[in-house]
């Protein structure tokens, strides 16, 4: 079997399987160690090549994946998988590049079912994947508190002259530049759409802007927000 589609499955068929799209050979080793010493759970292999995944998922069928965040930078992979089969469980793996609200919201938005640090200690990957296949949602605590943080703080704007931005509406703006709607922005906000809007006007009314896009060029241009290092890829490639 090719390098970049390992399988190797272990334990009764009735356990839940898990899968890993990893370029690191070592993570590889020690998440497959981790899971074959786990009681509960069978081991099915892993890729490395995320032009596999979809095949190697096609073949072995698991009921978890975990996707290093490293080799799905805009999500792609992770929404190929989630949309191809609604038995799929999809666990990212974030990592330290990727600590932000941009790739985390974007990641659930794009209907991941858990974010967890690629840097969490064993046990709790091995509770994320337990939580994550029952209850088809995990959050990290470390990733929640950026898609979550309290509204008391402000973000002042680039002029000085205009209100602050509050904590939250600071964050929805983000979600707006990233190209959410409502509904999507209170799903990663765990707060309502009536809710959401209520922070939509006062952006506007703060920026002294028309409509949402006008709300963004004119964070961008004031410097509330700024454009991340890094090209981006288009969608879909």
């Amino acid at each position: 079997m090719p390098r970049s589609m390992i399988g190797r499955a272990n334990g009764p068929p009735g356990e839940p399987g898990v899968a890993l799209v990893d370029g690191v050979p070592l993570f590889r080793e020690g998440l497959s160690a981790l899971i074959l010493r786990t009681p509960g759970l069978r081991w099915l292999g892993a890729t490395d090549s995320p032009q596999m995944a979809v095949q190697f998922v096609e073949r072995f069928r698991p009921d978890v994946v975990l996707i290093d965040s490293g080799l799905d930078p805009r999500h792609h992979l992770s929404h190929a998988l989630v949309a191809g089969g609604v038995d799929i469980v999809v666990l990212v793996l974030v990592r330290d590049g990727h600590h932000n609200i941009q790739y985390v919201a974007t990641a659930i938005a794009s209907g991941v079912h858990g974010v967890i640090l690629r840097s969490a200690e064993p046990p709790q990957v091995v509770a994320a994947i337990q939580t994550v296949r029952t209850d088809r949602h995990y959050v990290d605590p470390a990733l929640a508190e950026i898609v979550s943080a309290p509204s008391g703080k402000v973000v002042p704007l680039g002029d000085g002259t205009k209100p602050p931005l509050s904590r939250r509406e600071f964050q929805v703006l983000r979600l707006i530049a990233d190209g959410l709607e409502n509904q999507a922005i209170a799903k990663i906000l765990y707060v309502s759409v009536e809710t959401v809007r209520t922070h939509v006007k006062s952006i506007l009314r703060k920026l002294s802007a028309r409509d949402r896009t006008h709300a963004v060029a004119v964070a961008f241009h004031s410097g509330v927000l700024v454009v991340e290092p890094g090209p981006r890829s288009p969608p879909g490639t």
